[in-house]
């Protein structure tokens, strides 16, 4: 049901600031991360003032404070706010604005910015916030006068949560924030606190053609994209896919768009966290159904898996994104969770009460439990392995042992992430792992565990990162202590940036430049922190101190010394040869 949140919206705002956060109350905001600076002075003056109901979470970085608000958002369904000061303020915001954009995760940053009458008088911080995050948000906004207040964030609010979800960019001067506003203005169309909304279904027609197609095929594969999980379309996925005998393949974001144990589900696939075992059952299909996912160069190894003359069916609601990279025999545009459900009406007739599917012996359902068994039969060696330094494989089954099923582990894109892709099993579907896979910063998932942790305070929230990533970060600790929060950090070490030096290993030549640096403790450095922390360098204690770090009431920190990435065997598959 729609619904409007009218003024006075609690009360009266007084100036442009007050008019800023009533409008956020509005939406059901409940959590702001974001750092202090001169130019957001009247904004932290009304937070402090005001019966609002909004937490401020104070962030050391300004890009922590994004990917927090990004984390916060994929666990919750609702928007992520994030703010900053002007100048270096705003520059810092903009990555976790940026990578939120690309991941189809609605993200709401406002910056503060030098007052207008200051504007082009070389003012400190002076910045055009406007031409800078223009073209890399969904939708950009700078305020002029207190009176463009409500309408600016209705529409951003609208922009992120409808169509392809992205991330929103608002400029809020100083002066503007003291000016005086008129209350009536500031009402809010409440549903579009939460994503995605107002979601409309393809085309009937293009419907029709696409289950024909489906229930003709030989073998139909699926290779889904984050987009199931936020349209929580697993349930659909998971019946369309056993009427048709079709394995579910994931893109890294897509991962948890099925339980890693259901019949058909064969993992991520691709050249980060994908093996040669799932790449086989992509390369088996004669028809390929894309969902809510781009077919970019990560997912299809350089649109090498499938191969060009695959038929394709392309479902997304960004119709940009379809036929980019393939050429489609049938577009679907619209909400993931509609268009399953409406191909669901079509397909379920025709296959009746015994679908190919529950069969153990069908094809398709054995295409994916092969590619199980060879995935896992090759880690299982690894994990087991009492090699020192520790194989990253003993960590992930060391971690999936101890940690609770419902836990959400966050994970860097830099070593940890094609490792957790391929091999940290998800029990159930659903947002149980995340990662930045849009543009890869280092730095990740501390941040983006401690937003995870705000949004979905009783699940255990673990951040897995390499040392690289570590050194960006180390100072949001502080921020998870003075939070309270039980976060559990495991920091995968080798002394160098990993991803970079294990390319140098496979493209040139082992010619190793500018990527190693100084081994350091990362426990001692927990400690000074007043983190409760180990340092693991035999393999044979993982699960002890793994236990140990989950029984403690509070935040905690494991360095484990592990294998180079450049001595490996990640499931990378421009390493494999």
């Amino acid at each position: 049901m729609n619904s409007v949140t009218k003024p006075p919206l609690g009360m009266d705002a007084a100036n442009g600031a007050e008019a800023l956060i009533r409008m956020l109350q509005g939406y059901g905001v409940d959590h702001v991360f974001g750092v202090c600076g001169d130019t957001s002075l009247p904004y932290y003056d009304a937070l402090y003032k005001l019966d609002h109901g909004i937490r401020h979470v104070l962030a050391r970085d300004e890009r922590s404070a994004a990917y927090m608000a990004d984390a916060y958002a994929r666990v919750t369904g609702k928007v992520g706010v994030c703010e900053g000061p002007s100048g270096g303020g705003a520059t810092y915001l903009l990555p976790g604005l940026v990578e939120a954009n690309e991941s189809s995760v609605p993200v709401f940053g406002f910056t503060s910015d030098v007052p207008v009458t200051s504007r082009g008088r070389y003012p400190l911080t002076e910045l055009d916030q406007q031409s800078l995050y223009a073209p890399l948000t969904k939708w950009n906004g700078t305020l002029n006068t207190a009176s463009q207040i409500g309408d600016s964030v209705r529409a951003a609010f609208r922009a992120m949560t409808t169509g392809r979800p992205g991330a929103a960019h608002l400029c809020v001067p100083f002066d503007v924030q003291k000016q005086t506003v008129d209350a009536s203005q500031l009402w809010a169309q409440r549903e579009h606190g939460n994503w995605p909304n107002w979601r409309s279904g393809p085309d009937a027609t293009e419907v029709e053609r696409a289950a024909r197609l489906m229930l003709a095929a030989r073998q139909v594969v699926f290779i889904c994209g984050g987009g199931v999980v936020s349209c929580s379309a697993s349930e659909q996925l998971a019946r369309l896919a056993m009427l048709l005998d079709a394995p579910v393949c994931t893109t890294v974001s897509g991962k948890g768009a099925v339980a890693d144990d259901f019949e058909l589900a064969v993992g991520v696939v691709g050249s980060n966290g994908g093996v040669m075992a799932t790449r086989d059952v992509v390369a088996a299909a004669d028809l390929v159904v894309f969902v809510a996912c781009r077919a970019g160069s990560t997912t299809t190894e350089h649109w090498r898996f499938p191969k060009l003359g695959t038929t394709v069916i392309h479902l997304d609601v960004d119709p940009f994104a379809i036929s980019t990279s393939y050429p489609t025999d049938v577009a679907l545009v619209g909400d993931a969770r509609l268009a399953l459900d409406a191909l669901l009406q079509i397909v379920e007739p025709e296959r009746g009460a015994s679908p190919p599917g529950a069969d153990a012996s069908a094809p398709g359902r054995q295409l994916a439990a092969t590619a199980r068994q060879l995935k896992l039969q090759a880690f299982a060696a690894l994990a087991s392995s009492d090699e020192r330094p520790i194989r990253p494989e003993r960590v992930v089954a060391a971690l999936r042992r101890a940690l609770p099923a419902d836990s959400i582990v966050c994970a860097d894109p830099g070593t940890p992430c094609p490792y957790f892709s391929a091999y940290f099993d998800l029990p159930a579907a659903g947002r149980g792992f995340i990662t930045n896979r849009a543009h890869g910063a280092l730095g990740f998932a501390l941040p983006a565990a401690l937003g995870a942790w705000f949004g979905r305070p009783n699940a255990r929230c673990v951040a897995v990162m390499g040392d690289g990533s570590f050194g960006f970060v180390a100072g949001e600790m502080e921020s998870l202590l003075r939070a309270g929060a039980p976060l559990m950090m495991i920091v995968l070490s080798n002394a160098s940036f990993g991803w970079i030096k294990a390319s140098q290993r496979a493209s040139y030549g082992q010619r190793y430049y500018s990527v190693d640096f100084t081994p350091t403790d990362h426990a001692a450095i927990a400690r000074a922190y007043g983190i409760a922390s180990w340092r693991v360098e035999d393999p044979r204690e993982l699960d002890s101190v793994l236990q140990q770090a989950l029984r403690h009431d509070g935040p905690t920190l494991i360095d484990i010394v592990t294998q180079p990435l450049e001595q490996a065997a990640a499931p990378v598959s421009q390493w494999m040869g």
